[in-house]
């Protein structure tokens, strides 16, 4: 008899052929729900209303290093993205650099919002601004009333306002905010508010440097479970990810397919054939070892900005074994 799994995620099409059934995962019966991420991580950051979960890789770490965690992670990434493009400034405020970020007004959806802890990082470590001279403001993207989702300690010093009747993309267009630092484009940028620009707006050569530097390719959303399932059945973790394997597998082989145009883009397979180039022979790596540089530095940050409980290792928010060799 198979074990009942619920899982649920965004819809990726990385994911398509395991959600799809066309992938099975042993011994595993899932009943998959697709739904948008912002209502995911919430339902199950506060209820765990399915077994298997995407997650906010930010609020993952803070519930998988408490001490009592019931949870734990799959090395399968949902959402990757680098977040250099993810800085907007006023045009007014004078801000040319990153450097001059330092004392200025900053906003963010939430403390522990993947692209912002990422990039609150690279600033703090690269950029020469200390969160400290910050005054940080937590506020919705283009709705008011967003909440932290998970508990904070912040750092000595950093100032954390919440302001939960405003906007960021409002705050930032009025001058009321320097900066902000978002994944989603704020309304005011889409509709080209001539005050609410990019500070990188040559982003993608910015990440394909700082790639090829650091090789951190940033993960944005994990994939989750919950741990009492691994008690009586420990087999589920590596029979879920070798399921997600296999359906990134075909994802990819479809993308690079030169005969046909399966997604209605121009040029993609030309474009994923030049970024294959670049990253070496696995698009978008799964497991450990292959994301370790991106792995550490995200736990590194984590626990830096008061997100993380301690400061963990990549194999402390995995099972135990997960990635025991299998080749013959």
């Amino acid at each position: 008899m198979s074990l009942k799994l619920t899982i649920a995620t965004s819809d990726y099409d990385h994911f398509r052929d395991f959600r799809l059934g066309k992938v099975a995962a042993e011994g595993i019966e899932a009943t998959w729900l697709t739904l948008g991420h912002h209502e995911i991580f919430s339902r199950f950051t506060f209820n765990r209303e399915w077994d298997v979960s995407e997650l906010s890789f930010a609020k993952f770490t803070a519930q998988v290093t408490r001490a009592d965690s019931d949870i734990i992670g799959l090395p399968v990434y949902a959402s990757r993205l680098f977040r250099f493009a993810s800085i907007y400034v006023n045009r007014g405020k004078g801000i040319k650099t990153a450097k001059d970020l330092s004392g200025k007004r900053i906003g963010v959806p939430e403390w522990a919002h993947t692209a912002a802890v990422y990039m609150r990082g690279w600033l703090m470590h690269e950029g020469g601004v200390p969160l400290a001279e910050i005054d940080w403001v937590q506020a919705g993207t283009n709705e008011a009333g967003r909440i932290e989702k998970v508990e904070l300690s912040l750092p000595k010093g950093v100032k954390l306002t919440s302001m939960p009747d405003k906007t960021l993309s409002g705050m930032i267009a009025s001058g009321e905010l320097d900066a902000v630092i978002i994944a989603r484009p704020p309304n005011s940028f889409r509709e080209k508010h001539p005050d609410v620009v990019r500070l990188f707006p040559d982003y993608e050569a910015i990440e394909q440097l700082y790639y090829e530097q650091t090789r951190v390719y940033p993960i944005m959303h994990v994939i989750a479970l919950r741990k009492a399932i691994l008690d009586d059945a420990p087999w589920v973790a590596r029979n879920l990810y070798n399921a997600f394997e296999e359906s990134k597998r075909r994802s990819i082989e479809r993308i690079l397919d030169p005969a046909v145009s399966r997604y209605p883009v121009p040029w993609l397979t030309n474009y994923a054939t030049r970024m294959q180039a670049m990253f070496g022979s696995e698009l978008f790596p799964y497991g450990i070892e292959a994301n370790r540089p991106t792995l550490e530095l995200f736990l590194r940050y984590a626990h830096e900005q008061g997100i993380a409980h301690k400061l963990a290792t990549p194999e402390e928010i995995f099972p135990a074994g997960i990635m025991a060799p299998v080749k013959i």
